[in-house]
């Protein structure tokens, strides 16, 4: 006869549904795995009346979670950041394990919560793409690897929306009203396009992989929103894709960290990931190369995350949450943004007169940047053209710099776009 852990599921949204019909229809498996049977004690939701298609006791009062002496493991789902750190906190300071799936709430507060819960074990591999084991392959699977490098598309929204542009030559807006009809964008996709929410799963991962205790403000987040047929016809004419990524790379004693959209080599592995999925690769210093893919959300891939924290749990298994016995501070730095080096692809609008090209590499040679590649297209109907060209090597200090001389020409007719160039 197996021992009963007991769970308190506060939020039974989408996913809470989804961990509750997977630990029934599953319920002979994950015992045998966990070796004890996870009872589902109770869970809390916001309107009672609501119809649910469970059958377990249900509270509005999450005190009836977190207090209850019963419960031994408190598993958080729901979205509010600053209430999400108030449940993990009282939870922890219950001596309760926990298990969440707020990226946003652990981008802020994950070096907090690891304080606070010293032994007590902190689950959060649904925090970061869904079903793919990145958390636990970082922890333990490369634990004897320095990283190199990590490159990841982390949200299917972004990535199925560039996909549709890619593939079907849809514009912006059109590929994000069928992700909305097709429900992989929210109402209010703002989090996912403007690259916040890979922000929030990128510095997630690199806690895990450096050790770098940083906050979103502090690295740098671009979206997809200004990305046009133009910048995709410049990428597959010199071999690239555009690919919203999250980076992180080791350098001597410092880390960069970004999410941007980036042109990438069609034939990288990670370039060939489509539609809504998720791909992480991460490059070790014995390992190698190693891939990461699979769905990123969804109830029953996150669910399924979900529950494979509630069996390591269950077998007694607790580390350091980030996997870190000593401090972040004692580790690596995080590279200031401006320091960032890369290669950048420029698309300017500019007038079609003599000495425009002049001002433009004028400016680009008083900012140590140098062009690769090059091509000039005329805008019907317009005493216009447009300019697109990358660098070679250069920083983002130069890059920004250069930006804000273009912006102040006459002859510059929108504002410039940039694009980093991922060759690695």
């Amino acid at each position: 006869m197996l021992k009963d852990l007991n769970i308190g599921i506060i939020g039974i949204g989408t996913v809470g549904r989804g961990v509750v019909k997977i630990l029934e229809e599953n319920k002979e498996i994950i015992c045998a795995r966990a070796g004890v049977n996870l009872n589902i004690k109770k869970g809390v939701v916001r309107d009672l009346n609501k119809t649910r298609d469970i059958k377990i006791p249900l509270s509005t009062k999450i005190e009836d979670i977190i207090n209850d002496d019963k419960i031994d493991i408190v598993v958080e789902l729901i979205g509010d950041v600053q209430k999400s750190y108030e449940i993990a906190k009282k939870t922890l300071q219950n001596k309760k394990a926990l298990v969440t799936a707020n990226k946003a709430m652990l981008a802020y507060h994950r070096y907090e919560l690891q304080q606070i819960a010293n032994d007590i074990p902190i689950g959060f591999e649904a925090s970061v793409c869904g079903g793919i084991p990145i958390i636990k392959a970082l922890k333990d699977g490369l634990s004897a690897n320095h990283i190199i490098a990590l490159r990841g598309i982390l949200n299917g929204t972004s990535n199925y929306i560039l996909t549709q542009m890619i593939q079907n030559n849809q514009d912006f807006f059109t590929a994000l009203n069928q992700a909305q009809n097709l429900g992989y964008a929210e109402a209010d996709p703002t989090l996912d396009i403007n690259g916040t929410d890979a922000g929030h799963k990128l510095l997630i991962l690199a806690s895990i992989a450096y050790g770098i205790n940083a906050k979103p403000q502090d690295i740098l987040i671009e979206g997809i929103e200004s990305i046009n047929a133009d910048d995709i016809e410049f990428a597959n004419e010199f071999g690239y894709i555009i690919k919203l990524l999250g980076i992180a790379k080791k350098q001597d004693n410092s880390v960069e960290l970004r999410v941007h959209p980036t042109m990438i080599d069609k034939n990288k592995m990670i370039g060939k990931i489509e539609g809504v999925m998720n791909g992480i690769s991460v490059i070790g210093d014995r390992v190698g190369e190693t891939l990461y893919y699979g769905a990123g959300a969804g109830a029953d891939a996150t669910a399924s995350a979900v529950i494979s924290d509630l069996i390591e749990i269950a077998r007694g298994k607790s580390s350091l949450m980030l996997g870190f016995e000593r401090t972040p501070q004692t580790l690596l730095k995080l590279k200031p943004k401006e320091e960032i080096q890369s290669r950048y692809y420029f698309r300017l609008s500019v007038d079609d007169k003599s000495g425009v090209l002049a001002k433009i590499a004028s400016i680009l040679s008083e900012n140590h940047i140098s062009i690769s590649t090059f091509l000039q297209k005329e805008i019907k109907h317009k005493n216009a053209a447009k300019i697109l060209f990358s660098t070679h090597t250069t920083t983002e200090k130069c890059v920004k710099n250069a930006l804000d001389q273009f912006k102040n020409l006459e002859s510059i007719l929108q504002n410039p776009y940039i694009m980093r160039i991922e060759d690695e």
